[in-house]
């Protein structure tokens, strides 16, 4: 596994991510996909790491994956050696317990875009380019991109940029409903950071219900998500850090959550 290939850092409360290939436009080979995989226990498992970033190095987020890596496999192989990996990552990604956001700061193509589909929160810089051009190789989106991209966006729009295999700007991403905002290339980290920051000083338990509600309510008829959130919000009122919100809110203070 290549230890450069991807780049965890801690600041404060917030994990960062960084996709390390600028030479590749951090292109996904199996090598980088195992050292997200890494990257992601080790924020997932450290308690003061509420918020974790993802961003690309240089000028991609990600803009797809490695095509000559990928031109050196056949289908078994293919299926088992990378389709597997890079599923279940993308899938660890979009269930994580703390909220992701990503920081997308340029090409997100193929795999970049499937990856930003798997993230809670897109800010996007009004330099990237978003898009999934695989049938332009004679391929189709393999790492989620099929089922996240006609979840997310209206299904006639999901159908042509898979089928023209196009690019969309920062503008029309946004307006598709991919990404949450548009800003200033300059400025991108620093919006993303202040989110991560306003997001983290949020009770990391009720967060985590929350995500955990939204992901499992998505898959379930209307009567039984809202039986399942009936569930889950009663048990976060045992938690301490319901109760030190509603006693912050009755006494005029700020709240100082523990995730407990």
């Amino acid at each position: 596994m290549s230890e450069q290939a991807v780049l965890s850092t801690i600041e404060g409360a917030i994990g960062i991510i960084t996709i390390n290939r600028p030479d590749k436009l951090n292109a996904l080979d199996l090598a980088t996909i195992e050292a997200m995989d890494s990257a992601l226990t080790r924020l997932e498992d450290d308690p003061a790491v509420r918020v974790i970033i993802f961003t690309g190095a240089g000028k991609a987020f990600v803009a797809g994956g490695d095509i000559a890596d990928l031109n050196s496999r056949q289908g078994l192989a293919h299926y088992s050696e990378f389709a597997e990996p890079i599923h279940r990552l993308f899938r660890r990604i979009e269930i994580c317990d703390k909220p992701t956001i990503g920081a997308i700061n340029g090409w997100a193509l193929g795999g970049g875009c499937e990856l930003m589909l798997a993230l809670d929160i897109r800010i996007v810089s009004d330099k990237a380019r978003i898009g999934v051009p695989e049938i332009t190789l004679g391929l189709f989106p393999g790492a989620g991109g099929t089922q996240r991209l006609i979840r997310q966006i209206p299904l006639c729009r999901a159908k042509e940029l898979m089928f023209a295999g196009e690019h969309v700007s920062a503008e029309e991403a946004v307006a598709l409903g991919l990404a949450n905002r548009v800003v200033a290339a300059g400025e991108l980290m620093a919006e993303c950071k202040a989110l991560a920051e306003k997001i983290a000083a949020k009770s990391p338990l009720a967060l985590k219900m929350l995500k955990r509600t939204l992901a499992a309510g998505a898959d379930m008829s209307l009567p039984s998500a809202l039986a399942h959130e009936q569930v889950m919000i009663s048990l976060v009122l045992d938690s301490q850090d319901a109760h030190e919100g509603c006693s912050a809110f009755l006494e005029k203070r700020d709240a100082h959550f523990s995730g407990t």
